[in-house]
């Protein structure tokens, strides 16, 4: 007999109805013998099934309200993964229970990041647990217009974010003119047929037309570039795939928006989900790419509902599978829940959450154009940058070109929130001055302090900056970022260090811990920042501080290290940690 792993399972046994969703789940072909090597179905046992390891955890996790170590032992043998490497998977995300809760109640994460903090998220907690209920403080949960955010875990999987809980809207304005939200604010139904009459689909058709070569031609034209942080240019990350003959290529939506202050992915697939179904299909045919995944969070239910039903509707209408509109295109879409890890964001981490490992980042290069999700040439964008595809094919490049500016065209989504008037999502031209935006979100409340621009990872600014032009452009010169469009406004009422300390835990909590410099610089920062939340700033702080950026930023693996120490360094420079007696 020929060896295979030792997967040392143990006697411990499921629950039979957790033996059930994961018999529902996995369909494991007969194992045949192929000379020295074991393979399942003609693929080598442990790559053919392995990416169902997460949604088998969610599977388990919505079962019975927590993972028992029966039902982790079945999923690891049916997956024929080591259990010591299934249970360094499960443990990597911080939805997952491995206690049974002492009672059958459901489980309530909330927010206890700045803007929540700041929404009174302590007074939500205690009158939840006066209640009796169960609470887990939870970071940032991607509602940061509406705080305190919360999300609710039930057993049976009927889980709950605040948009299904309190069915509480969004303000959402647009631009003059209206683009990448223009549909959010005049469709009354979700569904195919609105879509259609709000102009959905045209892209795709122009795309089929035109053919993939034009298309991505027109996207380098445009100018587009990414829109979650990296502004990487979208037109070349196509052709860089297309030109791939590999016949395996994926299309990747990373809707993991984990960033604390940022929510208009959220937004965008809760009332528009049809645009990144097209959006991505365009991709596909493009390029070459006959399967696409969306990875969103998993707090994101509502969305992830949404986005479901709106595939299977198009799929059931021709938009999706084989012969796409009557042609001869396919392309098929496949959904992702992540788990609450920040880290996921990250590209790579991504692609390893969903190949079913710990969702740590790889090196680069490879980059994911050469090998990316199971290790083939994979298109990532986030679903703002899917959005700004349709208005370029739908309108052409000159009309995109007209808005905005010619090193920034067209428009960008800011999320504000914190002490502004009208918390909510905005869709501004670029060049607009941060004065202008938060003038249309009705002001601050309060006198202003400072306003942090692209979340945890970004960097803070002041009164000095509002008539800075927000592109890309103007805030690199000025060493600021948009980053993923964050814009978190804090007023004199609130104490920034301890804002500043509450995101060190967040980045010390989040890291996945694979180098060192991140692994043990965002412990030493969270450390000093609390001791400056509690005592106050001094000389030799401030060098520490120096020093430990200096080698987060310079030598982690991927950007949540590199990027860590960003908006502390930002406010060491505006003189804000000094006012730790506001």
């Amino acid at each position: 007999m020929p060896n295979v792993p030792d997967l040392k399972f143990s006697d411990v046994v499921p629950e039979p109805d957790e033996r059930s969703v994961i018999d529902d789940l996995v369909s494991v072909p007969p194992i045949e013998e192929k000379g020295e090597r074991w393979v399942l179905g003609g693929i080598a046992r442990g790559q053919e099934a392995r990416h169902l390891l997460l949604p088998g955890l969610h599977a388990l996790q919505d079962t019975r309200g927590w993972i028992s170590p029966g039902g982790l032992n079945y999923l690891a043998e049916k997956l024929q993964i080591p259990i010591a490497e299934a249970y360094g998977v499960a443990t990597f995300y911080d939805l997952f229970q491995f206690e049974q809760p002492d009672t059958e109640g459901p489980l309530h994460h909330v927010c206890v990041d700045p803007i929540c903090e700041m929404g009174n998220s302590a007074s939500y907690i205690a009158e939840l647990r006066s209640k009796g209920h169960r609470v887990h403080e939870s970071p940032c949960l991607g509602q940061c217009e509406r705080p305190p955010a919360a999300f609710v875990q039930i057993k049976g999987g009927d889980n709950r974010d605040m948009t299904e809980a309190t069915g509480r809207s969004i303000r959402i304005a647009t631009a003059d003119p209206k683009r990448l939200l223009r549909r959010i604010t005049e469709m009354q139904d979700i569904d195919l047929e609105s879509y259609e009459r709000h102009g959905g689909y045209q892209a795709l058709r122009l795309a089929i037309q035109e053919g993939g070569a034009r298309v991505i031609e027109m996207l380098k034209e445009s100018g587009l570039t990414g829109r979650g942080g990296a502004a990487f240019p979208t037109g070349i990350k196509w052709e860089a795939v297309a030109r791939q003959e590999t016949s395996t290529k994926y299309v990747v939506a990373n809707a993991d928006e984990s960033e604390p202050g940022t929510f208009k992915d959220r937004v965008i697939l809760e009332n528009d989900p049809f645009a990144l179904i097209e959006a991505m299909t365009i991709a596909g045919i493009s390029t070459g790419c006959e399967k696409g995944w969306i990875y969103i969070r998993g707090e994101y239910t509502t969305a992830t509902r949404r986005l479901e039903a709106a595939i299977d509707e198009a799929a059931l209408a021709g938009r999706l599978g084989q012969g796409i509109l009557g042609t001869s295109f396919r392309f098929d879409l496949e959904i992702r829940c992540g788990a609450g890890a920040y880290i996921c964001g990250e590209e790579t981490s991504l692609f390893n959450s969903i190949e079913g490992y710990r969702g740590e980042p790889r090196s680069k290069p490879p980059y994911p154009t050469d090998s990316g999700l199971f290790g083939q040439p994979t298109i990532i964008n986030n679903p703002e940058t899917f959005l700004n595809v349709l208005e370029i094919l739908t309108y052409g490049v000159d009309s995109y070109r007209s808005t905005g500016t010619p090193e920034s065209p067209g428009t960008k989504l800011f999320c504000l929130s914190g002490d502004v008037a009208e918390p909510g999502l905005y869709e501004a031209e670029f060049g607009i001055t941060l004065r202008e935006l938060l003038a249309r979100a009705g002001g601050g409340v309060g006198e202003l302090q400072a306003v942090l621009l692209g979340g945890a990872a970004g960097t803070f600014v002041d009164s000095r900056h509002l008539e800075i032009p927000l592109t890309f452009e103007d805030v690199r010169a000025h060493d600021m970022t948009l980053g993923s469009g964050a814009v978190m406004v804090f007023s004199t009422k609130v104490n920034l260090p301890s804002v500043l300390a509450r995101f060190a835990k967040f980045f010390r909590d989040e890291s996945c811990g694979q180098c060192v410099p991140c692994r043990i610089g965002t412990v030493r920062q969270h450390e000093v920042l609390t001791q400056i939340s509690r005592r106050g700033q001094s000389p030799d702080r401030n060098e520490l501080l120096h020093d430990i950026a200096t080698v987060m930023t310079d030598s982690s693996i991927c950007g949540l290290g590199q990027t860590a120490a960003s908006a502390v360094q930002s406010a060491i420079r505006l003189g804000l940690l000094e006012k730790s007696d506001t």
